[in-house]
């Protein structure tokens, strides 16, 4: 999920794809195609960096994880509780999940 607040470009109408969070940045070329597919696609999204959150995929970098590390999600109004998005961007979200699936990520 993107969640949105103070200094955030995430809305609830997109998927918002982020750069990094507070353990560090997310694998750049990951990104970029993320960001390239959403453009290809017509796909609205929002790039973000999330400061005070970190991700699953964060705590397995740092438990010492080779891997290749992204997040994105449909841009939401609260979390743990009563998460609140508009349907345009859980749309949004399984587009880019789509294409994503459909294209050659095996270049990384």
């Amino acid at each position: 999920m993107g969640a949105m607040g103070d200094g955030q470009s995430t809305d609830e109408y997109t998927v918002s794809i982020c750069a990094k969070d507070g353990s560090g940045p997310y694998h750049i070329g990951l990104r970029n195609s993320l960001v390239e597919l959403a453009k290809q696609h017509n796909i609205a999204y929002k790039l973000d960096i999330y400061p005070y959150y970190a991700s699953d995929a964060s705590a397995a970098i740092k438990a010492g994880h080779d891997i290749i590390h992204g997040l994105i999600g449909p841009g939401i109004d609260s979390s743990h509780a009563f998460e609140r998005t508009h349907e345009e961007s859980l749309e949004c979200t399984l587009q880019l999940l789509y294409h994503y699936v459909q294209s050659d990520m095996q270049k990384y």
